[in-house]
């Protein structure tokens, strides 16, 4: 077997084609942007030229042929599959092949995070050049967060259906084209470009962790998945930051959107180190490439049922199979626990400094209480790893979002107190929870939902997240957060819900192979 055919493309010259008119499309935009350099690289007000409507032109066609260079061998037909899965035997060792794997994953989930990471940064430098107020240049907060949230639906489904590297390249070269909102010169367009940037990096994540689960050996999976999350999501954040402090300065926030360009080329580059699925490809019936590639990672086929000669292709599964048959429970625990993390996160977490500030204390003290609790929650969250790797994997999810809510009664109770080390105790144990939290609840989706859709829903769950978050902004807005103890309660009640559903519907996944796991949700034979 090739490494062409092993961690190449059926179509490579759609897809190289594809990534130059990419490239060629965000180039187009930048003597755009240049001709800001002698002002600041405002922009606002200017006209579109020629060469940046044309790159508006080619960058989606360049997406469109990566996809079709992603299809399976065989189209949409080969996509669905002849229904006949591999019991996969993962119990290898951990190698060098599995940590190369990891580190280009954890590249792309940096890259990915970076993006809306990045937000926070570029908004101040938006407002000052197209003079708006905050409730006009939130809408790019907005966009961006609906945007992930879509997008991890969209690509989670995609994950399941062109494959798990297929999906996150396709992923990349989307990204890559939405850099061209550096050299976008009116507001509007900016809002627009950011709702696509969001489409394009929600997806990274959950299909991520689709692949990682696959590929690795069984008993080293579970840490390695929540380390992957953790790690990739605080580089995110360092590398968003530090580009800030680095090229805003001089270049202005629109370089910040522009190094997308540079930072999605990275993960193309890492590509041959980013294999697909074997189980994905036996799924859809490529045996000699499933092999080829499962060989290199230490596994093999325990049992491989064969269809029936002339037996059509199965239709993808639909969600419905998650919240209709026997997994209905935990997709239901599982979704449920995201939106209420959401919720909190960025509903309860974003509008506590101003309410805070309501309640009469400083805003010097508020800040430095928070920044205190931050820091008290750190050491807290590395305990989650072998928590989960050792104790109990679901136990894990459970006890966080439990954790979670109590930290939010007690915040409930002394709220109003003024006493600082009470608010300071609440608000560290709700931000140790909460992290703990999402750094399980994603790895967890990844290796309890079956084959045909681990991507769909894992990404149902991530888009979850970001739903729970655009409710808890809403809320915010409208006022909710201001009646803080009855906000916090309001916000502990379905914590504990979901996570009592997660305890009753959730399977240990520690050590098991993803086959074993998947067994626990059939109905019993007879």
């Amino acid at each position: 077997m090739s490494a062409r055919l092993e961690y190449g493309f059926h179509r490579p010259y759609y897809f190289w084609f594809g990534t130059l008119l990419i490239i060629g499309g965000v180039v187009a935009h930048i003597p755009m942007y240049l001709m800001g350099a002698d002002n600041g690289f405002r922009l606002a007000g200017m006209a579109m030229d020629l060469p940046m409507l044309l790159g508006m032109l080619v960058i989606p066609l360049g997406v469109t042929l990566a996809f079709v260079a992603m299809l399976p061998e065989g189209g949409w037909q080969a996509a669905r599959g002849p229904g006949a899965p591999a019991v996969v035997v993962d119990e290898g060792a951990f190698s060098s092949i599995h940590l190369k794997v990891i580190l280009a994953l954890l590249v792309a989930v940096t890259v990915d995070v970076m993006k809306p990471a990045t937000l926070g940064f570029v908004i101040p430098g938006m407002r000052a050049e197209y003079d708006i107020g905050k409730g006009t240049a939130s809408f790019v907060a907005l966009a961006g967060l609906s945007g992930t949230a879509i997008g991890s639906i969209i690509w989670g489904r995609l994950g399941d259906i062109i494959g798990r590297r297929g999906a996150i390249l396709l992923s990349v070269m989307m990204f890559m084209g939405t850099s061209i909102c550096g050299a976008m010169p009116s507001f509007a367009w900016n809002v627009v470009m950011c709702f696509l940037m969001g489409l394009s990096a929600g997806g990274m994540l959950p299909i991520a962790f689709a692949l990682t689960a696959e590929i690795l050996p069984a008993r080293h999976r579970g840490w390695l998945l929540v380390a992957l999350g953790g790690v990739g999501t605080a580089a995110g954040y360092i590398v968003a930051s530090g580009a800030a402090a680095l090229l805003a300065p001089d270049w202005s926030w629109r370089s910040l959107w522009l190094i997308g360009l540079p930072t999605g080329a990275l993960v193309l580059l890492l590509h041959p180190y980013i294999p697909e699925s074997p189980r994905f490809l036996f799924r859809i019936g490529q045996e000699a490439r499933a092999q080829a590639i499962l060989s290199r990672f230490g596994g093999h086929v325990r049992a491989r049922p064969a269809p029936a000669p002339g037996a059509p292709a199965q239709p993808i599964a639909g969600v419905e199979r998650l919240f209709g048959g026997a997994y209905r429970l935990i997709a239901l625990a599982l979704v449920g626990t995201a939106l209420a993390w959401g919720l909190v996160n960025i509903g309860f977490l974003l509008w506590l400094p101003s309410t805070l500030e309501g309640l009469g204390l400083p805003r010097e003290g508020v800040n430095r209480m928070l920044a205190l609790s931050g820091v008290l929650a750190l050491p807290g969250v590395i305990l989650v790893i072998p928590l989960y790797h050792r104790w109990s994997s679901f136990g894990t999810v459970a006890g966080c979002t439990v954790l979670t809510g109590v930290g939010l009664l007690v915040f409930a109770i002394f709220g109003q107190s003024g006493e600082l080390v009470p608010i300071v105790a609440s608000v560290a144990l709700v931000l140790i929870a909460s992290s703990g939290t999402i750094a399980t609840l994603v790895p967890y989706s990844s290796e309890v939902f079956p084959l045909t859709l681990r991507s769909t829903g894992t990404g149902l769950v991530a888009a979850a997240t970001k739903f729970g978050g655009l409710v808890g902004a809403g809320l915010g807005a409208l006022g909710f957060f201001s009646a803080v103890e009855l906000a916090a309660i309001a916000l502990a009640l379905p914590l504990f819900l979901f996570a009592y559903l997660l305890r009753r519907a959730g399977v240990d996944t520690r050590g098991r192979s993803l086959e074993e796991i998947q067994r626990e949700f059939q109905p019993p034979a007879g």
